[in-house]
Formats: structure tokens, C-alpha cells, sequence
């Protein structure tokens, strides 16, 4: 009896295991979209979906059904613009995967960029205030002031070299003076990293940093999930995680008081405080008198989104401004024609940036906010090549998803009236932002160049979705879109 006890639940496991690997597969709807071919036993597309400049939308058409990790993972990969829409506005039906929201909040602490339902809802109500163009406008002369600092760094290392030449690691200065600004603009903040690199709080997200563009092993991976006191033997990556996180709660945590003292002190002796970084108006937002005592967040959902901040702003700023640079330095023409548009503005300035005023540092900004091509060249680097290639969802519930075009059976068999597809719960949906991006359907055979002036003529089709920034996906779209783009894209 005692066995029979033991093996019915291993049975049960058995007999689920068998119809999800061998039975299930077979049925899914998926299955019966266009894509590449369906692959027996544990073979799967992730290669193709990952490959950089996607080839995607070529080998496998608009909408796909792909297999994710094994003959259970059955998964969507749309470029619809309809599906896509629909997926990214329908917040509470597609959720980020367990598995990506695990491994987020286990570095970074559960912020915007993991949250879901209400929580996701209530911290970006409380958020959402900071981000207001007049508070980004208060910030514009800290990026100032920090591009005068890297220009001058970089001077320096060409004049102490004999040829009046140097070899440069820009992608390396660039992280340090987004890492300065938005460290200042986060939390007030001097990392100071353009002229130090030993701060400690800057050392240990520029080590967290490491460890998320590394490449992982999926065992080094998955190790993220699992706490250090439960690990048999955790590994260096383990340990640098769980000691970075000791110093950027502590010295965080301590910014956090030090800035609600501030505020408490401003309010007692009626001169209130006048701090506009993030962290201050973020404190302000979530005292507001109009917000409800259970609509607040806590002061860890605080610090949770503080770490979004910094990882989501400087990392992608960084490699965005990098990028930008090495496309223009690979097309001189485009070089040019920026240089002497940007030339044309500061003939109005004091030729030594370091002496404008602040009233003169807005009014630069502005001029500079004027120029179209230099729009067009910023607008054409991060739709070329995006910071973020692709994101996951997953579906909660079984979903009817629209489509812009009649959909295509495997086989080849068009239903002209059918114009949306049953997804179900369950199934993971990669959104490839890159893919979209680059789709020659709807940007024309020259998507894959860099060129600034498509944006003088877009073609139809672009302009009938804007999204949330500029026609293009590289900051996302729908309630979960990029809360600070505007910082992102002043830097």
C-alpha cells in the first residue's frame, strides 16, 4: 500500500511529462503557421531568432510559429504590426516570463523592468511625475558639464601622446560619463568615474554590468535564481552578485534617508527642498497629498527603480552613443554634414563650452533640439542598430490576436476573411525589436543601411504606427514603453 502511495504521484509526473513532450506538441495551433521547418525531438530555432542583422523576417516570414528549448516549448515570433501592437498594449494578457522577471529582480531588485499587474501599475504612477519635461529640462546641464568632462579627458590623451594621436576606448569612456550622469541625475550622486574609476558604489554596478552582457552559460544562468545560502557551491558570479548588492543597498539605502531627512527638514521650516534628481521627485511624488496611502510605494520599490535606472539608462545610452559614433565614422559623408550643422549652432556660443551660463546651457539645448539631421542621424542609429535586440512575453490566457493581413497556413492555404489567430495560454511570443526595425517590408530594401534622410520621406507604412518613439521599437511601446526616454534621448 505504502508503495503504491509512492508511485502513484510518479506516475501521475510520468504520464504529464510523455503528453506534454509527445502529445501536446502535436497539437498545437502554432504548429500549423508558417516558419521554418519543425524539427524533431530537442533541435530548436533560438538560433535564427537570436542571430544579429535578424534574418528573420526572411527565413521566416511576418508571423511564425518557432520552437523555443525543447518539443514542449512551442513559441510565437510575430513582426505583424497589429500582432504587435496588440500583444505590447495588452499588459495584464502578456507578461514577461517567470524566468526573465527571476533573473531581473535577482540583480537588480523587482523595478519597472520585472514588475507586473498592480505592482508594475502603482510604480509607475508614483514614477511617471519625475520623468515630466520640466524636471528632464532641470538635468540637461548636468550632460553638459559631463561632455565638457569627457572632451577635456580625451584632449588630454592626445596631446601626451607624441603624435598628437591616441587610441581611444570610447565605448569604455562612454559608460563612464553616462555612469557620471546618471548617477547625478539619479540620486545626486558624484561617481566621478571620468576622472576615478575606485568609488565603490561605482564599482559594483560596473561589475553587475559585466556579468549581464556576459556570456553566461544557461548553468550560470539559472545559478542566479538560486540564493548563495542555498547553493552547494556558489559560484564567482553568485558571490560578485550578492557582494555588489551589499554595497549598493547599503550606500543606496543611506542616500534614501539622507534625501527623506531633506525633505522632512524642508517641509518643518517652510523652505522646502529643491533637489530635482530622480530619487528626490520620486520621494516627492510618493508623499504627493493625491495619492492614495495604498497606491505608495515602499522605500525598497524605491530602490528597486533607482537600480532600473541606472541599469536601463546608462548601459543602453552608452552603447547607443558608441554605436552612433562608429556608424558615423564609417560613413565621413554623414560626418560631415553633421558636424557642420552642429558648427552652425555654436557660432552663436562662447567657442569654450565651460563658460556658458546656465540660461546659455538651455538655450543651446534648445538650438540643438532644432536640428533636423541631427534627429535623423540619432532617430537612424538607434533604429539601425537597437540597444535592446528582442524582448519575450508569455500569455496568461488564451488570446485572439489581430493580424494586418490575411493569415498564412503552413501549407500555403490563404484564408482572405481570417485575419487573427488563436494563441494560447501559455505560449511565450518573442517580440524581436531589431527584426522590426529592419524589416524590408515595411522600410524599403535599404533598411539594413545607415541612412539618416529616410526620414525626411518615410514610407507609408512606418507612419502608420509611431509607437512610442519615432515610428521605430527600440524603447518598446504600450504601458510597459521606456518611462525615461526623454533622459535617454537627450544624453
Amino acid at each position: 500500500m505504502v508503495l503504491i502511495y509512492l508511485l502513484s504521484p510518479l506516475a501521475a509526473l510520468f504520464l504529464y511529462l510523455c503528453y506534454r513532450v509527445l502529445v501536446a506538441p502535436r497539437f498545437s495551433v502554432l504548429r500549423n503557421l508558417p516558419g521554418p521547418p519543425v524539427l524533431e525531438w530537442f533541435g530548436n530555432h533560438l538560433q535564427h531568432v537570436l542571430k544579429s542583422m535578424s534574418s528573420s523576417s526572411n527565413d521566416m516570414g511576418g508571423r511564425s510559429g518557432i520552437r523555443g528549448l525543447g518539443p514542449w516549448d512551442d513559441r510565437l515570433l510575430t513582426l505583424d504590426p497589429v500582432s504587435f501592437s496588440h500583444i505590447v498594449k495588452n499588459t495584464a494578457i502578456y507578461e514577461k516570463p517567470w524566468q526573465s522577471r527571476t533573473l531581473i529582480t535577482s540583480l537588480i531588485g523587482c523595478g519597472m523592468l520585472s514588475a507586473e499587474g498592480l505592482v508594475h501599475k502603482r510604480q509607475r504612477r508614483v514614477a511617471l511625475p519625475a520623468f515630466s519635461a520640466q524636471n528632464m529640462r532641470s538635468l540637461v546641464e548636468i550632460s553638459f558639464n559631463k561632455g565638457i568632462q569627457l572632451r577635456d579627458a580625451w584632449m588630454d590623451l592626445i596631446s601626451s601622446e607624441t603624435e598628437l594621436a591616441a587610441r581611444i576606448d570610447v565605448c569604455q569612456w562612454l559608460s563612464r560619463v553616462t555612469f557620471d550622469v546618471i548617477g547625478l541625475a539619479g540620486f545626486d550622486y558624484s561617481f566621478n568615474s571620468i576622472k576615478d574609476e575606485t568609488n565603490e558604489l561605482f564599482i559594483a554596478y560596473r561589475d553587475m554590468f559585466e556579468i549581464v552582457i556576459s556570456q553566461s552559460t544557461v548553468f550560470r544562468t539559472a545559478s542566479l535564481h538560486i540564493p548563495a545560502d542555498y547553493q552547494p557551491a556558489p559560484d564567482e558570479t553568485v558571490r560578485t552578485v550578492d557582494r555588489c548588492q551589499e554595497v549598493i543597498h547599503r550606500i543606496a539605502g543611506r542616500l534614501i534617508q539622507e534625501k527623506k531627512e531633506k525633505l522632512s527638514e524642508g517641509e518643518k521650516s517652510g523652505d522646502p527642498y529643491d533637489g530635482r534628481d530622480l530619487l528626490t521627485l520620486l520621494l516627492k511624488s510618493n508623499a504627493a497629498a493625491d495619492l492614495e496611502p495604498e497606491q505608495r510605494i515602499s522605500d525598497d520599490d524605491i530602490l528597486n527603480n533607482i537600480n532600473t535606472f541606472m541599469f536601463a539608462g546608462s548601459d543602453t545610452s552608452s552603447l547607443s552613443m558608441t554605436w552612433t559614433l562608429y556608424l558615423l565614422a564609417q560613413n565621413p559623408d554623414i560626418q560631415e554634414r553633421l558636424r557642420a550643422e552642429l558648427l552652425s549652432v555654436a557660432q552663436e556660443f562662447p567657442r569654450d563650452l565651460s563658460e556658458l551660463t546656465e540660461d546659455q546651457v538651455h538655450s543651446l539645448h534648445t538650438a540643438l533640439s532644432g536640428l533636423p539631421f541631427l534627429h535623423n542621424v540619432t532617430r537612424e542609429s538607434l533604429r539601425l542598430i537597437p540597444p535592446l535586440h528582442s524582448t519575450l512575453r508569455i500569455a496568461t490566457q488564451d488570446d485572439e490576436i489581430p493580424t494586418m493581413y490575411p493569415v498564412h497556413d503552413r501549407d500555403g492555404t490563404v484564408n482572405e476573411n481570417r485575419r487573427s489567430f488563436i494563441m494560447p495560454k501559455g505560449t511565450v511570443v518573442h517580440l524581436s525589436v531589431e527584426a522590426f526595425n529592419l524589416d524590408k517590408d515595411v522600410w524599403g530594401e535599404d533598411a539594413w543601411e545607415f541612412n539618416p534622410d529616410r526620414w525626411d520621406n518615410l514610407p507609408e507604412l512606418v507612419q502608420q504606427y509611431p509607437w512610442h518613439f519615432s515610428n521605430i521599437l527600440t524603447f518598446s511601446a504600450g504601458p510597459r514603453a521606456s518611462t525615461h526616454l526623454s533622459l535617454k534621448y537627450r544624453n
